[in-house]
């Protein structure tokens, strides 16, 4: 059973790699502060990980449309396809902003969108979500993963290593979200251009999921 949950495992981390994952944590993550980006990127793993193994589990009794489950696919691309244009359109308006403040002697730079600063984001719970719509769509490639080590029963502990798994790139990920952050975005120009890409990027890997 070792040897299975480490194949698991495996998959799981093959899994994550996949850019429209890598792509949407890049654009909520994009000049947020270490916990912020640390909280975005958990909460894509656990929407991710939940709906994995709540489709698991339905799909192990009852059979579901392929159909029903590649709409999911469609509008996490269109999400996905809608933060790139947006983080385009926002460049092209010149409406991505960076400011910088001194507290307790230490400089701290904000990063926003739009006309006016908010500290009202929801950021964390739109990465769940969109993990969720990700999650059920990924569940066809886990239940084949599940099936190369010949187990009829999914059980919680098969999809926790599959989740840790896909969890460890998604951190790691978002690790490299903060060092961009905190090493890149110090100037409008630069955050302009990290704007731009992953923008670009977004908008690419969605149309890609659709053709």
């Amino acid at each position: 059973m070792e040897i299975s949950l480490l194949i698991i495992f495996w998959y799981g981390l093959l899994h994550a790699f996949g850019p429209d994952h890598l792509s949407a944590i890049a654009d909520f993550s994009i000049g947020k502060s270490k916990r912020k980006t640390l909280l975005i990127t958990l909460s894509f793993a656990i929407g991710h990980g939940l709906m994995l193994f709540i489709f698991a589990k339905i799909l192990e009794s009852q059979a579901i449309s392929p159909e029903i489950l590649s709409y999911a696919d469609f509008i996490a691309s269109i999400i996905i396809i809608a933060m790139g244009l947006y983080m385009l359109l926002m460049v092209y308006l010149d409406r991505v902003h960076l400011k910088k403040h001194i507290h307790n002697d230490k400089e701290h730079i904000h990063i926003w969108f739009g006309k006016e600063h908010s500290h009202n984001e929801n950021s964390s719970l739109s990465a769940f979500s969109i993990g969720t719509l990700m999650g059920i769509g990924g569940v066809r490639g886990m239940l084949i993963t599940l099936s190369l080590v010949n187990s009829h029963t999914i059980d919680f502990m098969m999809v926790l290593a599959f989740v840790m798994g896909a969890m460890v790139v998604f951190v790691g990920f978002g690790m490299i979200m903060l060092f961009i952050n905190k090493r890149l975005l110090y100037s409008k120009q630069n955050v302009r251009r990290v704007v731009s890409v992953a923008g670009g990027v977004s908008l690419i890997v969605g149309l890609n999921m659709i053709l």
